[in-house]
């Protein structure tokens, strides 16, 4: 079992790092880097590498700094900036996404975004607790009995060009581009919307730490196929993964039958 203070010094560790965001966000000359590598990805990485091996020793996955897999039962999964292209080029929403799996069950997850329009926003669990915390408060997401029905489905930045036809996807519900899928998957799990939906493959450290918040609100993660997401022991996928809906179950399993793949095709 964990220690009911491990999360509190998870957070702070998250905070550290989206602070880090923030301040490169207001360099001169805006944030170092192109395309999908930012200069501040790495630095915040290698921080929270370092402060979770401090606080809990275990396997730890990086998208930055890869992997060190020992087969032990505890592995940290990282994404230190997720959206980092979006980042890159101006859009608020990006997030720090910390993730702990016990012999591939997601334990733990912090999903930190600090610039949004609505301002910084943390999501947070421990397994053990009985309510996701969000920005220090204890949140119990409403169930979405109605599925997709007066609610929201947050999709990728890149829908903002096709929303016609990404609302008709996601109908009755509307879609909500946003650039992370792990920010995606927090807002969902706090019932925010009904789901977040990747359209592209994803790695675990997109998505250990939302997939954590999800299975805490009683949602999960699904693949393109309909089937739950789930990892091995060394942080891997148990199948590849194309696509991934999170969220509300019923509402999930409904959209994955729809033809995403024709937006994608066009």
């Amino acid at each position: 079992m964990l220690e009911p203070k491990m999360l509190s010094q998870v957070v702070a560790l998250v905070l550290e790092a989206g602070a880090l965001i923030c301040a490169e966000l207001q360099r001169a000359g805006g944030p170092r880097g192109t395309g999908d590598k930012a200069d501040v990805d790495l630095e915040i990485e290698l921080m929270l590498r370092h402060g979770l091996a401090q606080l809990y020793g275990g396997d730890f996955v990086g998208e930055e700094t890869g992997r060190n897999l020992t087969g032990q039962a505890f592995c940290w999964v990282v994404d230190p900036n997720d959206g980092t292209a979006d980042f890159l080029a101006g859009r608020q929403g990006s997030a720090v996404s910390v993730g702990l799996l016990h012999r591939g069950e997601p334990i733990l997850g912090v999903v930190y975004a600090p610039v949004t329009p609505s301002g910084p926003d943390c999501i947070a669990w421990q397994k053990g607790m009985r309510a996701l915390l969000r920005n220090g408060q204890s949140v119990n997401p409403p169930r979405q009995p109605n599925g997709l029905h007066n609610s929201v489905v947050f999709v990728s930045s890149a829908a903002s060009s096709r929303r016609a036809e990404n609302d008709a996807l996601c109908a009755p519900a509307i879609c909500e581009p946003m650039p992370s899928i792990a920010y995606r998957l927090a807002r969902a799990a706090v019932g925010d919307g009904a789901a977040g939906v990747s359209l592209y493959p994803v790695s675990p450290h997109d998505v250990v730490a939302g997939h954590a918040l999800l299975l805490a609100a009683g949602g999960d993660l699904f693949d393109q196929d309909g089937k739950r997401i789930r990892y091995t022991k060394l942080a891997g996928f148990c199948s590849p993964v194309e696509q991934c809906f999170g969220g509300d179950n019923l509402a999930c399993l409904n959209l994955v039958a729809r033809p995403w793949k024709d937006l994608l095709l066009k």
